[in-house]
């Protein structure tokens, strides 16, 4: 176990107003406007929900305060707060690990926000109301056309490293503390505007009644696990990075936990409310599916009075949250490779978002590429992500010294003994099941391979990259490298 670690000058959140939407921007993604809504159609509305909300309070919660700590305590992004925990050493390789899973996901997830700010725009045209226009053809025609992808997928990219550059008070706070309330007031007044079709109430009944038959189905909670772990983005070093500016008196449990899953779940049950009485009004299916939002919900904006401004509010709304998590998923390589090198923080942030943007490239050309290494990440590469990063907390520096020295630091609540555990022995082991399940679930398959190749890869890779980060020898001593803010 190191010492402990050295704080050094870096910016700080304003606001714990904006920390607390950093940290809900970063989470609310398209995980909860997108794919809560059709898992939880998938998978018996209010029975969904339930399962989902109990292990986000078993599971995220307590990972999410052991994250947010972690970064708080050691007062750095990634690869720095594995050496202050583990010391130098090969272990730190563990942190290159989160931070090329962080990469990779940027690099696909790009795309999607690139999707998003398509549809936001032809709703701001009013596309989807006009005569003749069908959805299905109009979707494939963004996901046939290469050239648009790139030229999105550049722009989106080029938005993100205009932000970042700005630094964490003046670019990133200054976004999320306006995009996220806009996010919840759009997805408000659509669910109004829902509510007052007529069969709406059948949706609002699918939401919240529970079917205690499906909470005996295995698929229901695999379901609810993978959206508890992925909506909140636990383990991905997000948290960590978010934490790493908190102030010193700031509250870790309430802010970095309990807040944070209220306003992520909150969000997404909103987006299912904002989108189940349109669904159930109009006659749609809500298993539809992935095609859910992007194609049998487009159908019915023409049906619906209102239908054009309906369109505005999800899909700008929709590209708002998809954009502030990009936001803050990047940041994470920004934070800690400013650290690590010498480059100042406007020359770390072209050079992470021209990467991200390379690499995005294959996933903007072929929507099957996207879909493969979505598939591969999500169930192998982000859960080992949250295995390294939960796991040097439970194993190597100990979760009952973190919750006594950072954890429970000014806190509005007292975390106590019962979350050692939690972090130790629980997380972990819900990680290695998901790894292990998938893997026996796609036994063979080309998806398989590729998880197989990350969860090998990724660590040598790690350990090989330490030798030179390791090498550089003493930090850069200023604060524009962290934070880029005064």
């Amino acid at each position: 176990m190191a010492d402990v670690p050295t704080k050094t000058a870096r910016a700080e959140w304003g606001t714990r107003f904006g920390f607390l939407m950093a940290m809900i921007g970063a989470m609310v993604g398209a995980g909860n406007i997108w794919r809560f809504p059709y898992v939880m159609g998938n998978n018996g509305g209010g029975a969904f929900v339930l399962a989902f909300l109990v292990l986000l309070f078993l599971l995220a919660v307590p990972g999410l305060m052991a994250e947010v700590a972690l970064g708080r305590y050691t007062n750095k992004g990634v690869i720095g707060a594995f050496r202050d925990v583990v010391g130098r050493g090969g272990m730190v390789g563990l942190g290159v690990v989160v931070l090329l899973v962080n990469i990779a996901l940027m690099s696909y997830y790009s795309p999607v926000i690139a999707w998003t700010l398509y549809y936001a725009v032809h709703s701001l045209l009013f596309t989807f109301t006009q005569p003749g226009f069908e959805a299905e053809p109009f979707m494939l025609g963004l996901f046939d056309n290469a050239a648009l992808m790139i030229g999105l997928h550049t722009v989106v990219m080029g938005s993100i490293a205009a932000i970042l550059a700005l630094g964490i008070r003046r670019g990133v706070e200054r976004i999320v503390v306006y995009a996220v309330p806009a996010l919840v007031i759009a997805l408000a007044v659509m669910t109004i505007r829902g509510l007052t079709l007529d069969g709406a109430s059948e949706g609002i009944a699918f939401a919240f009644t529970i079917d205690w038959a499906f909470l005996t189905y295995s698929d229901t909670w695999i379901a609810a696990l993978g959206q508890a772990l992925f909506s909140t983005g636990l383990g991905w070093g997000i948290a960590l990075t978010v934490g790493s500016y908190l102030r010193e008196y700031d509250d870790v449990p309430l802010g970095g936990g309990v807040f944070t899953a209220i306003g992520e779940s909150s969000i997404g049950i909103l987006a299912a409310l904002a989108i189940f009485p349109i669904v159930f009004a109009v006659g749609i299916e809500p298993d539809a599916g992935a095609g859910l939002a992007f194609v049998s919900l487009v159908e019915v904006f023409p049906e619906i009075p209102l239908g054009g401004l309906v369109a505005i509010l999800f899909f700008v709304g929709f590209f708002l949250a998809t954009f502030t998590s990009g936001l803050l998923i990047t940041e994470v390589s920004v934070t800690t490779l400013a650290e690590e090198t010498r480059f100042t923080r406007t020359q770390t942030v072209l050079g992470v978002c021209g990467g991200i943007w390379l690499l995005g490239l294959p996933s903007a050309y072929s929507v099957d590429i996207l879909d493969y290494l979505d598939f591969v990440f999500g169930n192998w590469g982000l859960p080992l992500a949250t295995l390294m990063i939960i796991g040097i907390i439970g194993w190597v520096m100990g979760p009952e010294r973190l919750r006594l020295l950072a954890v429970n630091q000014n806190a509005g609540i007292h975390v106590g003994r019962w979350w050692n555990p939690v972090i130790k022995y629980v997380i972990p082991t819900v990680m290695l099941f998901i790894m292990a399940y998938f893997a026996w679930e796609n036994f063979g398959t080309a998806e398989m391979i590729g998880g197989m190749l990350v969860l090998v890869l990724f660590p040598i890779i790690g350990y090989a990259l330490m030798s030179v980060i390791e090498g550089r020898g003493e930090q850069p001593d200023t604060a524009d490298l962290t934070g880029g803010d005064d």
